[in-house]
């Protein structure tokens, strides 16, 4: 894979996932959260990732999960938690 390829992508996919937060989407934004963890994942096999620029990489993939996650319960408890039954 060409890497500067590879972090054009990354850029692409994290701004993407960010704007899909901000339209209150998290299921696509789920998709290119994981499309970003897996572009990490090849720049860093690939060595293009130096040790300092990991810590980077893994907190920017950390934030868009953390993002997704708030908005995904957000939305869960303004429909009222739908699919939770009454033993639970």
């Amino acid at each position: 894979s060409d890497v500067s390829m590879l972090f054009n992508f990354f850029e692409s996919c994290e701004k993407e996932c960010l704007r899909l937060c901000e339209d209150n989407l998290p299921w696509p934004a789920y998709d290119y959260c994981l499309k970003c963890s897996h572009l990490f994942n090849m720049l860093e096999a690939r060595g293009a990732i130096s040790i300092t620029e990991r810590t980077s990489y893994i907190a920017r993939v950390r934030n868009l999960a953390s993002r997704i996650a708030s908005l995904y319960s957000r939305q869960r408890e303004e429909m009222e938690y739908p699919m939770l039954t009454e033993s639970a």
